[in-house]
């Protein structure tokens, strides 16, 4: 719930709701290892937000945040980018309809603010943004997608969410990257590559993130290596064969 973060591709995040379910799971699924989850247990009031059956845990003071990076974005003349959510999934079909029309009402009342959009549920984009009104103009969606498979299965289905709800851009969140992937023409605006952080790291080749800042750059993607991740580490440095990879989307 910060209006700041340490996360590279984005300015701060905003979470209007805490909890999730874990959908990627396995040993090479995203949710594996959810700092989220972890960092909700950490706290009596969040403990219970985790799994299918559990309350998702409505946040307060969501658009006095929001328009503090409103501010933001007007003092310094350029879009203040804000990860919704952070510690749950906004496209989440367990939270009531009426939070995430609460969500897009914030977001349309900060309208220098761009807000990255991030789920692991792509097949829920479209129709519960169309339950909840429509997607605001200064909304980004993105995908968690972090091996062949997942990109497979879900790329189009951002694809077609770009065509009927005209988002900002659309992003894909390769983080942590478990396998090589071959990106193709259903590749969303901005590529996010990264490894896994923490005790329980699982390995990334370098080798995969080459071939995806390569495919970005043949494709005329952006491309943000986010870290290399490893056992242990909470960081683990931020560059790829010595260069920093990051830059925005171009936004008209």
């Amino acid at each position: 719930m910060a209006e700041t973060t340490a996360i590279e591709w984005c300015d701060g995040t905003l979470n209007f709701w805490i909890g999730c379910t874990e959908v990627s799971n396995g040993p090479k699924g995203a949710c594996t290892n959810c700092y989220a989850r972890t960092w909700a247990n950490r706290f009596p009031l969040y403990r219970g937000t985790w799994g299918p059956s559990a309350p998702r845990h409505k946040t307060a003071g969501a658009l006095a945040k929001a328009m503090k990076m409103e501010r933001i974005a007007l003092k310094t003349g350029r879009p203040y980018f804000c990860f919704s959510n952070s510690l749950g999934d906004i496209f989440d079909n367990q939270v009531p309809i009426e939070w995430l029309r609460e969500a897009f009402e914030v977001m349309r009342a900060t309208p220098h603010v761009t807000y990255l959009l991030l789920t692991k549920r792509p097949q829920n984009i479209v129709k519960r943004s169309l339950s909840a009104g429509s997607l605001p103009p200064n909304a980004a969606v993105g995908a968690t997608m972090v091996t062949q498979f997942e990109y497979d299965r879900d790329a189009p289905v951002l694809a077609q969410a770009r065509a009927l709800l005209n988002p900002r851009f659309t992003f894909g969140s390769f983080e942590p990257m478990q396998g090589p992937v071959i990106l193709d023409d259903y590749a969303p605006d901005q590529i996010i590559v990264g490894g896994e952080s923490g005790a329980d790291a699982r390995a990334m080749d370098l080798d995969w993130a080459r071939s995806m800042l390569r495919q970005a750059g043949e494709l005329g993607r952006v491309f943000n290596f986010k870290q290399v991740g490893g056992r242990g580490s909470d960081k683990g440095g931020h560059t790829l064969d010595g260069v920093t990879h990051f830059d925005r989307p171009v936004i008209a």
